[in-house]
């Protein structure tokens, strides 16, 4: 029998001589042997070669969603109960605000006010920044409005840390609540303090002379008060962006201001609405106004010189710039709004 040759696997030049090679009679008798012959190189090739099938992913354990968030919630209760949880120095409590207080005001955001936002990419991404607002609606929902505004759409995912009226940090509950979302008390040392941390503060320099104002004077500005958030802006060197709020005017009609029994209950007003008091506590649910929310462009101040802060004049002309493009975007946004509630 002639020598045998050694044959790679996959040279397919060789399939023919993949055996030994036998003498003439006997590879006659072989092929005449009934029986099951060898398979064919090429198919085993082609098996081979052929890619493999991808396997598909099992299918998840029905409620698998549902227990993780039933294991989320109570981690989070455990660490409510045992304190295991982190505020800062002013007492905000970033877990509590995007767990539960953002839950909370999300649906009146989104499905009762229905609001539209614009020009939220005029927030920085980072470093600090001084929103400025105008301020209506008898009760300072819009404040709450602006800040899931922020939270929800901005795309770096920031905090607005608003500044409240002192009536805020004296009312039970409130005050609590008030601390725990990131407000503070509305003075220059405390907002100075959140901007130079790197933190998006929030201002309405009407206060309540903006958010008690008769329903016929809606979407006028009042006085801005002395300008004492540019000068902060200024001395912590961020960036101001104006805010206008459209919607917010009409949830409580402002009709009338019973003003001896604001004094008694040591209210700044007390309103007269078409619905409240008259209707009882039916009459303090706001109308379902369509709100929009715009972010102007930003007005830099770095550029100044730390001693600017003091000039009268500048803090005056700044001022009343931000005024002026938060009163024209006011205009322009009721323009261009159909319907007080669509």
């Amino acid at each position: 029998m002639a020598d045998a040759k050694v044959i790679p696997f996959d040279d397919d030049r060789s399939r023919a001589r993949r055996r030994p090679a036998r003498a003439d009679g006997e590879e006659a008798a072989v092929r005449a042997l009934p029986g099951p012959q060898e398979p064919e190189l090429p198919a085993v090739r082609a098996v081979e070669e052929q890619p493999a099938a991808p396997v598909a992913p099992e299918p998840p354990e029905a409620g698998g969603g549902w227990e993780r968030r039933l294991a989320g919630g109570l981690a989070f209760l455990r660490r409510r109960i045992t304190g295991e949880y982190e505020v800062d120095e002013f007492g905000y409590d970033e877990e509590l605000t995007d767990q539960v207080l953002m839950s909370l005001l999300r649906p009146l955001y989104e499905k009762y006010f229905r609001v539209e936002v614009k020009g939220v990419e005029n927030i920085p991404d980072k470093g600090g920044a001084l929103i400025v607002a105008n301020h209506s609606g008898t009760l300072p929902l819009d404040g709450l409005m602006m800040q899931v505004a922020v939270h929800d759409h901005h795309p770096a995912g920031r905090h607005l840390r608003l500044l409240a009226a002192d009536l805020v940090f004296v009312l039970p509950v409130v005050n609590e609540l008030a601390r725990k979302a990131g407000h503070t008390l509305a003075c220059a040392e405390d907002a100075e303090r959140l901007l130079r941390a790197g933190e998006i503060v929030g201002v309405m320099p009407e206060g309540f002379k903006g958010i008690g104002k008769p329903f016929g004077e809606r979407y006028k500005l009042q006085r801005f008060g002395r300008g004492g958030f540019v000068s902060t802006a200024l001395r912590a060197g961020v960036p101001i962006v104006p805010c206008s709020i459209v919607g917010a005017e009409e949830i409580y009609p402002m009709v009338g201001n019973a003003r001896t029994l604001a004094r008694v209950l040591g209210l700044p007003y007390f309103p007269l609405t078409p619905t409240f008091p008259w209707l009882g506590p039916l009459g303090a649910l706001p109308l379902p106004t369509k709100w929009t929310i715009q972010f102007g462009e930003p007005i830099q101040t770095d550029s100044y010189a730390p001693e600017a802060a003091e000039d009268p004049m500048l803090m005056f002309n700044l001022t009343d710039q931000v005024r002026e493009q938060i009163q024209h975007t006011l205009y322009k946004l009721l323009v261009q709004r159909r319907s007080v509630f669509f």
